[in-house]
């Protein structure tokens, strides 16, 4: 792709506005045509074997290759995709069903991705573990879609946290950048997804739902404090990526400062969405409630 088009595919998938003007509301049939048109509307159509990984100096390569994260990503990835393909085949409505398939193909794409980047820095890699997908397809979107939201709000500050203090080289942070803002893409459909999804269930089906949603959201705060890792398979990789991930930063990052960044840019990643889409607010939400509590070092 010439850097035009690559100016433009980058733009088209930070920024789309459904076409069809006026109040949408949430639940409504018109809901549910944009919500499962996002994704392809702004597909980012880069591809993995064709991502330019930079040359890294000695200290910078030493840096990026002994983190403790890439066997967790992969990982991650791959269940990832698993989970939300096997959602899919549940799915009798074909724009649905077709929306969470291109969703599972950009997830198997990030595995790809990293793969590829492991390659390119010889990384030394752990062989890859069997994952058993669970039995009930739905919950395993669901801790897939709400892990997310809780790893993609940090991961936004961690990522931009490392650039702005050089641990990740600016040409290293650039081949990743699309990467990142599809986890964005991922969230934003997901939320839509939960808000579409109870506005139309059976009355007597809503409280089952919503202990249902509780009891994910108490599974992955489980897990995050490390008492579940050994629940569903590798489940735990999902626990520790974030966790890992700030750990290796620890010497550059200031909580305060992390938190402020990832606020900063979980708006600025979501502004060009059309507005009439709901936006993650539970992590921002915990963010600046936790925020007022973290003062920043000195």
């Amino acid at each position: 792709m010439s850097e035009s088009a690559v100016a433009t595919a980058d733009h088209n998938a930070r920024n789309w506005d459904y076409p069809v003007p006026g109040r949408i509301r949430i639940g409504s049939d018109e809901h549910f045509k944009m919500l499962t048109q996002l994704l392809k509307a702004t597909y980012n159509p880069y591809k993995p074997s064709v991502l330019n990984w930079p040359k890294l100096d000695p200290d910078t390569l030493q840096r990026i290759t002994s983190l403790p994260i890439w066997d967790i990503a992969v990982q991650t990835e791959i269940k990832a995709s698993m989970r939300i393909e096997n959602y899919a085949k549940t799915i009798p409505n074909a724009a649905l069903r077709q929306a969470l398939q291109h969703m599972a193909g950009e997830e198997s794409r990030h595995r790809d991705v990293l793969s590829r980047l492991v390659a390119a820095y010889d990384i030394p890699m752990q062989p890859e573990e069997t994952y058993a997908l669970p039995k009930d397809a739905e919950w395993g979107f669901m801790v897939t879609g709400y892990s997310e939201c809780i790893d993609s709000f940090f991961a936004y500050g961690l990522f931009e946290m490392a650039r702005r203090s050089g641990f990740f080289p600016i040409d290293l942070v650039e081949t990743f950048e699309p990467v990142v803002q599809e986890e964005g893409r991922h969230i934003l459909f997901f939320t839509n997804w939960i808000a579409w999804h109870k506005a139309n269930m059976p009355l007597w089906r809503r409280p089952y739902f919503a202990v249902k949603t509780a009891a994910v959201w108490a599974f992955l705060i489980w897990e995050r404090i490390g008492i579940a890792r050994s629940v569903d398979g590798l489940e735990g990789a999902d626990a520790n990526f974030t966790m890992n991930g700030s750990k290796a930063l620890s010497d550059e990052m200031d909580p305060a400062v992390l938190i402020d960044i990832a606020l900063e840019e979980d708006k600025k990643r979501m502004a060009g969405y059309d507005q009439r889409l709901l936006r993650p607010t539970t992590m921002p939400r915990l963010a600046r409630m936790a925020r007022l509590f973290v003062r920043p070092k000195k």
